[in-house]
Parts: structure tokens; sequence; C-alpha cells
């Protein structure tokens, strides 16, 4: 999935904090997940479609992802944690 065929146009496309920049550590953050990021969760969304073997074009998975994404509880930050919750919830939508 790219910038562009996300569903969600409010992403902050910068980010917050010059550790934090994927450009300068060449990955995104392992730990915790910052939804309103834009790289963070194209990476945590191409993660997953290729845990699940999804083809290269899968828009509508990813944007489900995207949604599950806006409906996960707050308390919830960490990646793997994030990824629990997205399956668990995966037919719910």
């Amino acid at each position: 999935m790219t910038a562009g065929q996300l569903h969600f146009k409010d992403y902050d496309k910068k980010a917050k904090e010059e550790g934090d920049n994927p450009n300068l550590r060449g990955f995104p953050d392992n730990a915790l997940l910052a939804r309103k990021e834009q790289y963070e969760v194209l990476a945590f969304i191409n993660h997953i479609a290729k845990l699940n073997k999804w083809n290269a074009d899968a828009g509508a998975a990813g944007h489900k992802v995207e949604k599950l994404l806006r409906k996960m509880p707050s308390d919830i930050r960490g990646r793997q944690k994030a990824y629990e919750w997205v399956s668990a919830n995966w037919n719910t939508m």
C-alpha cells in the first residue's frame, strides 16, 4: 500500500521528533505505533499484508486495517498488541 492509497487523509506526514524520523533511523518504531503518523500506519499495514501474504494491491484489506486502527482503544500502543487487537477484531467489520 502507498500513501496515496490510504483511506484517511488526516495523517501527520512528518515525524514528531527528529529521533523518530524513519529517514534518519531507516525503519519505523519497533515498540510503539503512532496511529496518526502516515509512515507508521503505512509500515504497519504493509507488515500485516506481508504476514498474511496479501497481494500487492490489497487496498480493501489495508483500508480495513486503517478503520480498525481508528476504533482500537487508545491504551493499546505497542505494535504487537495492535496487531493482536486488529487480528482479534478483524471479523467485526
